[in-house]
C-alpha cells in the first residue's frame, strides 16, 4: 500500500529569459495577485510567486527566470518548467519511490519558496532509478494540515 497520497496541484512554475515578459498575460490581463518572491543562487533562479484562487486550495503559479543565462539549471528552459503536486506525507512518499526506482533531483526534501518542503521528480531516469518525469520535472510538496483539511484526505495507514 503507498504510504501517502497525492491530493492535488500545488503549483504550475513558467519559465522565460526575463521574468517580465511573463507578467502583463498572467498580473494584468488575467488578474492573478502576486504574493511573493523568491530566489536562489543554487538553483540559479528568481521567481514573482503568484496565486490563482483563494483558500487553502489555491494553486501557485511561479513566473521564473535565470538570476545568470550562462549557469545551469536554467528555469527558464522548457517554459513549462514544472508541476508541483501537493501530497500528504513526503517523506514517506520520498522514501517510498526511491525504494522503487524513482530519480530525484539532487536536494532531496528540503525548504521551498513557498516554506513547505519539498522535492523534486527528476526528468530523466538513470541506470541505478531509471523511474522519471520522462521529460518533465514534477515537484512533491508537503501539504499543510489545512490543505489536507480542505481536501479531504485521510492518511492512509502505513503498513
Amino acid at each position: 500500500m503507498r504510504p501517502f497520497r497525492v491530493l492535488g496541484v500545488q503549483q504550475i512554475a513558467f519559465g522565460a529569459p526575463d521574468k517580465r515578459e511573463l507578467l502583463p498575460l498572467w498580473v494584468d490581463l488575467l488578474g492573478l495577485e502576486r504574493v511573493g518572491t523568491f530566489q536562489s543562487e543554487r538553483e540559479n533562479v528568481d521567481e514573482d510567486l503568484l496565486r490563482l484562487g483563494s483558500g487553502p486550495c489555491a494553486v501557485e503559479i511561479d513566473l521564473m527566470q535565470p538570476l545568470d543565462a550562462e549557469r545551469r539549471p536554467r528555469p527558464d528552459t522548457p517554459a513549462l518548467n514544472h508541476v508541483g503536486l501537493w501530497v500528504d506525507d513526503l517523506e514517506a512518499a520520498f522514501r517510498w519511490l526511491s525504494e522503487r526506482g524513482v530519480r530525484f533531483a539532487p536536494g532531496g526534501v528540503r525548504p521551498g519558496a513557498s516554506g513547505h518542503l519539498v522535492c523534486f521528480i527528476h526528468p530523466r531516469g538513470s541506470e541505478t532509478h531509471p523511474v522519471s518525469g520522462q521529460g518533465a520535472l514534477i515537484e512533491l510538496v508537503q501539504a499543510p494540515p489545512e490543505v489536507i483539511a480542505a481536501l479531504g484526505a485521510e492518511r492512509p495507514e502505513d503498513d
